[in-house]
This record gives structure tokens, C-alpha cells and sequence, in this order.
């Protein structure tokens, strides 16, 4: 089983943002730490899923556990479900690549349980800022 802890950054609304994505399991360890391009925080939430999930699809197609510290994001994949647009083209694509794997579930953490995934998202905001 793939453990996969997302997280994203916004330093404004919209503002520099970054993803951090961590990954342990099955013999296998990565940090990614991105930035993207400057959005709100719920997007980067978001973002920082899907490339997650892709990353995650390299590595197994067998079970993955996903957390994340984003209701917002938890409950519009367990629901298949959200108003906004933009953020209905990234789920989509998570709920595609989900169905690639044998067992996928995503689970909401406190902040406190995702904190790798949250150093990798605010270092790729300082990346952003020294460029």
C-alpha cells in the first residue's frame, strides 16, 4: 500500500503558491516539492491532489491511501462532487486516475499528521520568491 500525504500553499489569495507531495510505501519514498502557478489555497489543495495521484499511478496501480488536511478537497472526492468549475476539471482527473488503482481511498488529517507535505508546499512558495 502507497501512502500519499498532499498539501497546498497560497502566500495571498490569490498569491506565490506550491505542493508538497510525500509518498511512502511499497519500498518506495519521495518528496516533491512544486511551484505552481499564483492561486488561492483551495485550488493549490487540489492541484496538489492530482499531481499526487500521478505520481502515485507511477509507483502501483495496487492500493493507495490518500490524506490530506483539506475538507474542502476530502469531501468533494468522496462525494464526486464540486460547484466550482475550475476545481471540477482537477477532480476529474483524480477520480480517473483512482479508478486505475485496485483500492483507493482518501482521508481528511489534522495538520499536525501532515506536516512533510506541508514543509514540501511552503518550500516550493520560498523557491518561488527567491526566482
Amino acid at each position: 500500500m502507497l501512502e500519499l500525504y498532499v498539501d497546498g500553499a497560497s502566500a495571498g489569495n490569490p498569491g506565490k503558491s506550491g505542493i508538497g507531495i510525500f509518498i511512502k510505501g511499497e519500498g518506495h519514498q519521495a518528496k516533491i516539492s512544486e511551484p505552481i502557478e499564483p492561486t488561492n489555497n483551495h485550488t493549490a489543495e487540489f492541484i496538489a491532489l492530482c499531481r499526487g495521484m500521478e505520481e502515485a499511478a507511477k509507483l502501483t496501480n495496487g492500493i493507495v491511501s490518500a490524506r490530506s488536511d483539506s475538507k474542502a478537497v476530502v469531501s468533494a472526492v468522496e462525494n464526486e462532487y464540486v460547484k466550482n468549475e475550475l476545481h471540477r476539471t482537477y477532480l476529474n482527473k483524480i477520480l480517473s486516475i483512482a479508478k486505475s488503482f485496485d483500492y483507493f481511498f482518501i482521508k481528511w488529517i489534522p495538520d499536525t499528521e501532515n506536516k512533510a507535505a506541508d514543509a514540501l508546499a511552503r518550500e516550493a512558495i520560498r523557491i518561488q520568491s527567491k526566482q
